[in-house]
């Protein structure tokens, strides 16, 4: 903790009296800071993990659009907005770690639990107001873009096709016997991402992560991390709602804001089908470059046959 209340003297001029954790996402730790006049938030990505370049990279140019939503949009009080350091930096680091403060936020994560009638409305609202932005935002937008890339195809398969002899067992065992299925996901994910570089499809901001982990009640309902925003279509938001049963309600508002809009199969596919092998690469990147203890493996695996075994794919073998 003596890092951490060094961090907070140093870069916030905040002096914690206790720094409790919190409990984090699968991508960053969690703190709850007490100072004497005032409670925050403290996110900390650390360094050592393969995922944090990827999470934090963007960090400079996203942080900037949300507060100017938060600003200028019905999204007012519904998205956190980090807190500036001393110097008027929107994140600090230090060799170990790179830090994200907000003012605490007395609520609840959704987490498993399932969304109200009201909340599904609240949601849609936000997801509504939030497509009506696009190019037009006053900000860079090309380091946020969508450009279909699926880089991430190519590592897996240098991984399963390049030397298996140096992986660790367990993700030897794993891609042993997966290989064919994920070689077949791998080829229609490139189809797909081909096909979409060609389309003129309209590009409005996304969340990208609009999973109900990502969503807080407190006095009214926020949608936090916001680490993945992007200028994509709209399927990139809309494929995490399309299987839910409130799927008909959410539509119904949201149409109401965009009364033309017709979702794209392809779009849809391509961003479903994305995720998945995403999460794949993220589990590989895990076991390759993480420090994992027992457990943590076998943890990361169960994961893995999780997505694997998800009847999602069946299409696509």
């Amino acid at each position: 903790m003596n890092r951490l209340t060094a961090i907070l003297q140093t870069e916030y001029s905040v002096h914690p009296i206790h720094i409790h954790p919190k409990q984090g996402g699968w991508a960053s730790l969690a703190f709850e800071v007490k100072a004497k006049d005032a409670i925050y938030f403290l996110k900390v990505y650390e360094k050592s993990r393969a995922s944090t370049p990827k999470l934090t990279a963007m960090i400079d140019q996203y942080v900037p659009i949300v507060a100017w939503l938060e600003q200028n949009s019905r999204l007012k009080g519904k998205v956190p907005v980090p807190l500036k350091t001393r110097e008027g930096n929107d994140k600090c680091e230090d060799e170990e770690n790179i830090y994200l403060l907000y003012p605490f936020i007395q609520g609840q994560t959704i987490g498993e639990k399932d969304l109200t009638e009201q909340q599904v409305e609240a949601f849609a609202h936000m997801i509504a107001t939030l497509h009506s932005f696009g190019e037009e935002i006053p900000f860079p937008t090309e380091d946020l873009t969508e450009h279909f890339e699926v880089s991430f195809a190519r590592e897996i398969e240098e991984v399963m096709y390049g030397n298996t002899e140096q992986l660790p067992a367990e993700l030897y065992s794993f891609l042993s016997e997966n290989c064919e299925k994920i070689g077949t996901w791998i080829k229609a994910i490139k189809e797909l991402s081909e096909k979409l570089q060609s389309a003129s499809l309209d590009k409005v901001l996304c969340h990208t992560d609009l999973h109900h982990w990502n969503l807080m009640q407190a006095d009214e309902l926020l949608l936090i991390d916001w680490e993945g925003l992007k200028l994509a279509p709209a399927e990139a938001d809309i494929m995490f709602l399309a299987d839910k049963s409130y799927f008909k309600q959410f539509m119904e508002i949201y149409l109401s804001y965009h009364k033309n809009y017709h979702i794209d199969e392809d779009a849809l596919a391509f961003y479903q089908l994305r995720r998945k092998l995403e999460d794949m690469w993220e589990f590989i990147e895990q076991l390759l470059y993480d420090a994992l203890d027992i457990h943590e493996k076998e943890e990361v695996i169960h994961h893995m046959k999780n997505v694997i075994e998800d009847d999602f794919f069946n299409k696509w073998i």
